[in-house]
């Protein structure tokens, strides 16, 4: 990863996304080809919007009255973010108004999620991303698919989010590990260079595929997982109380996603933690689960939105607590407490034009605003089977997103 500051030696942060931004969604194809997976997704419709700055718009285009940028933002990064991330680019795009209640506004059998608390602050009659755009400055376009500017969003694994956000490859570097542990920063460097955006969190599970569950596999033990990982157990009757003779095959995250970083953290203790009994490595969440369920004897750790009838979600005892699948048990995998519970991150890069700005430019702003309210938790984050984020930490994140905001967006 290069550490070049990209206003340097006459070359602007703001003048590189241009570049990238005219190239519409192929433009993601610096960081996409680095892609396990070179099926890169994309949020609706991601236009050319690149076009439309010149290069004289290295600021977030407040100088001379000519308005915020309307270049395509775009993002590129985790598969586990993904979801969240790109559902959100597709609601932006489709720009739909109240009368669409089955994406924004009433309906017949009441409202979307949140839209209560947002209609009474004025999106009762605007389109949904000329709504969360206005509070930055952006004029609505009051057209439908025609959002103030266009989002796209690239789908490969967190460390290759963090380095194209750090390299100004892209807007918003999708990461579902911390960049400290990505890139190998100290907690000082990152504070210095990037915005970490928390919009939600997974309680990651370790899944089995179908015959494993079928033998009677329902729960493991903390201890169970990490001897199959550093291969000490290599059979499922080796485990206390598993009558199935079966040879393991554990299956993991590429190195360098931040499923993996976060696994090896939580579980086995450190980002660089050895794990030998790894049979096969995949570099999406989708890979997993079909390696799962394709294969008997199968282990495997993934983000939430990924599980299904083929790849079961277990309950783990971490030292005698034992966390179930339910969100309705007393200790589940969805509890801030599960070990294996982590944030979802948007990471931004910080705008040197705009530091009293939290370092946001306004285009990202507006589009990370959309993530941080009820209606935003409630469709793009629990809608996708992960874990809205708790109050305070939702109103913390909407405080550093609305200090560039045209007005006080901690309400609604």
């Amino acid at each position: 990863m290069s550490d070049r500051n990209w206003t340097d030696g006459g070359v602007s942060r703001r003048k590189v996304l241009i570049t990238s931004g005219a190239l519409g969604t192929a433009g993601l194809a610096g960081c996409g080809g680095q892609s396990e997976s070179g099926d890169g997704g994309s949020g609706g419709s991601g236009g050319d919007g690149g076009d439309e700055m010149d290069d004289d718009s290295g600021s977030d285009g407040d100088d001379g009255g000519s308005g915020p940028s309307t270049a395509l933002l775009n993002a590129e990064g985790s598969s586990t973010v993904y979801p969240i991330s790109n559902t959100g680019s597709s609601y932006w795009n489709s720009n739909a108004p109240p009368s669409d209640g089955e994406y924004w506004g009433a309906n017949d059998e009441g409202s979307v999620p949140g839209w209560n608390a947002l209609a009474s602050d004025g999106a009762d009659d605007m389109l949904i991303a000329d709504y969360f755009a206005s509070k930055f400055g952006f004029e609505p376009t009051d057209q439908r698919s025609s959002p103030p500017f266009p989002t796209t969003v690239g789908l490969s694994h967190s460390g290759t989010g963090c380095e194209a956000v750090t390299e100004g490859l892209v807007d918003i570097g999708n990461s579902s590990g911390p960049i400290t542990a990505e890139l190998g920063w100290s907690e000082e460097k990152a504070q210095s260079e990037v915005v970490d955006n928390v919009v939600g969190r997974d309680g990651q599970p370790v899944v089995v595929s179908s015959d494993v569950a079928d033998a009677g596999v329902s729960q493991l033990t903390g201890e169970d997982i990490r001897g199959i990982y550093q291969d000490e157990i290599t059979n499922w009757n080796e485990i206390e109380g598993v009558d199935y003779d079966q040879e393991i095959y554990a299956i993991g995250r590429a190195e360098g996603s931040g499923t993996d970083t976060s696994f090896r953290l939580n579980m086995l203790g450190g980002a660089d933690a050895a794990m030998p009994g790894v049979d096969t490595r995949f570099g999406q969440n989708q890979q997993v689960a079909q390696a799962v369920a394709q294969n008997e004897g199968a282990i495997a750790y993934m983000a939430l939105a990924f599980t299904g009838e083929q790849v079961q979600p277990i309950a783990i005892d971490f030292d005698g607590t034992l966390y179930e699948t339910s969100r309705d048990a007393e200790n589940t995998i969805f509890d801030s407490s599960y070990p294996l519970n982590r944030d979802l991150h948007m990471y931004t890069l910080i705008e040197e034009s705009n530091p009293d700005g939290g370092g946001y430019d306004r285009r990202e702003a507006a589009f990370v605003n959309m993530f941080l309210n009820e209606f935003g938790q409630s469709v793009f984050v629990e809608g996708n089977n992960y874990i809205p984020l708790p109050t305070s930490d939702l109103e913390s994140m909407k405080e550093q997103v609305s200090s560039v905001a045209t007005e006080d967006l901690l309400t609604p």
